[in-house]
């Protein structure tokens, strides 16, 4: 709709294949929307427009937002939060590679990314001390270990109070 901001700003996006499915499948029902509307589409060739094709405007998505929240008692946050979470997590998940999240980011400098868009995480820095526990004392498990063992305990919880859950994962597992 307008120029970007900076030379920068018109980039690749590495998306997860699962992100890319979602992409593909909603460009399908646009593209039926497009048929049903004809001449009364708006094609601006947006990835995510109204249904008619015109451009979402800040508020439809705080509100949307606002909703998912509410629906799934998930924590209140800004749309704009989810951009340094993402950030966060990529440097988590690549051992602090900033350049590479710079690229996804679109900043010029990688000490934007370091300084304003990642975050101290207290479960890395809980790793941290069972590491250096670890390496030090030898004794104990890592946090990685003990929160593996946490989840497969509360999987199992979860699978015994629902049967139908559990028949599910079977079926899935099995296929």
């Amino acid at each position: 709709m307008k120029t970007p901001k900076t030379e920068s700003s018109v980039r690749k996006v590495w998306l997860p294949k699962t992100v890319a499915k979602i992409l593909v499948e909603h460009k399908k029902s646009q593209e039926e929307m497009k048929e049903i509307l004809g001449d009364e589409y708006y094609d601006f060739n947006l990835v995510l427009p109204m249904s008619n094709g015109r451009p979402c405007e800040a508020q439809v998505i705080s509100r949307a937002l606002k909703n998912l929240i509410r629906t799934h008692d998930l924590p209140d946050v800004v749309f704009h939060s989810l951009r340094h979470t993402s950030t966060t997590y990529k440097l988590k998940l690549n051992r602090g590679d900033t350049k590479a999240v710079q690229g996804d980011t679109g900043h010029s400098q990688s000490k934007m990314v370091t300084d304003v868009y990642s975050h101290i995480i207290d479960e890395d820095r809980r790793n941290n001390a069972a590491l250096f526990e670890q390496a030090f004392y030898g004794e104990g498990e890592n946090a990685a270990e003990a929160d593996s063992k946490n989840d497969t305990k509360k999987l199992m919880e979860l699978l015994d109070s629902s049967p139908e859950l559990a028949a599910k994962l079977l079926r899935i597992l099995s296929a």
